[in-house]
């Protein structure tokens, strides 16, 4: 019998469809990256999805952030990402955290109970700090390099972080996990070198590339804003969800 899901048994089976319906999956960030994860797991029948991100659709975010349009501005992004989830998959158990994760807001998790968590946030800080909880936890994580300033979708690659290259954030991560014993980091970055934003648009709604925006937070200080497609962040958020559901269910490791 059809169901919303029955294509993608086709190429899993229904064992790896089991598997990913009893999974939980962690999403910190659910802005141009993390949404487009967020709506593949939701497509692919994940059971269960925490969202963390403690901002409000913003009118820049229209152009890359599925979940943005002029219906949804100024909406928490979290509690947009929760209705459509469940518009795709009613049975999908969605738990929202309207947080801005750092370092402060860390004891609120609890790493273990994820089978699986996506760093879809772009400040070094919250970063490190997810990635040290994740690896401490048990947990696979995979992480988000720098989607900003970018026209190239075909430049990504997935990679362990220490063989990266030309990604500024990856640089900047890649000297830090070092200094904190993270031996291994699974990674989705661009081989693309950054383009230089046409004019500053720092005075306007500030955001990063996870999409929070509008409000100054320590840590989260940029020199400019980044300029943004809707077919490079999205393709991101995409490989980073692939990459989750095929680990989940061991594709390929039997072969």
């Amino acid at each position: 019998m059809e169901n919303r899901f029955s294509r993608t048994e086709l190429l899993l089976g229904a064992e790896a469809m089991e598997k990913l319906k009893s999974a939980r999956v962690a999403v910190f960030g659910v802005g141009g990256v993390g949404g487009y994860a967020v709506e593949a797991l939701a497509r692919s029948g994940v059971g269960a999805l925490d969202l963390i991100d403690d901002d409000v659709v913003c009118p820049s975010n229209i152009n890359r952030q599925i979940i943005a349009t002029t219906k949804t501005v100024g909406r928490p992004k979290v509690e947009v990402a929760q209705e459509r989830v469940q518009d795709i998959n009613p049975d999908c158990v969605v738990r929202t955290h309207k947080t801005f994760y750092m370092p402060e807001t860390a004891s609120q998790f609890d790493f273990k109970e994820y089978d699986y968590i996506i760093d879809a946030i772009d400040t070094v800080t919250g970063k490190l700090e997810l990635i040290v909880r994740a690896q401490e936890a048990g947990t696979p994580i995979i992480s988000s390099m720098g989607a900003g300033n970018k026209l190239d979708p075909t430049a990504f690659e997935v990679a362990e972080l220490y063989k990266t290259s030309v990604c500024p954030l990856a640089k900047v991560m890649r000297r830090e996990c070092k200094k904190r014993g993270i031996k291994h980091l699974k990674v989705v970055y661009s081989k693309e070198e950054p383009i230089r934003p046409r004019e500053d648009m720092s005075v306007n709604c500030q955001e990063n590339d996870d999409g929070t925006s509008g409000v100054e937070r320590k840590g989260t200080e940029r020199r400019s804003v980044p300029g943004s497609t809707a077919f490079v962040p999205s393709v991101a958020g995409l490989i980073i969800a692939g990459e989750v559901i095929k680990d989940l269910i061991d594709y390929g490791k039997d072969v």
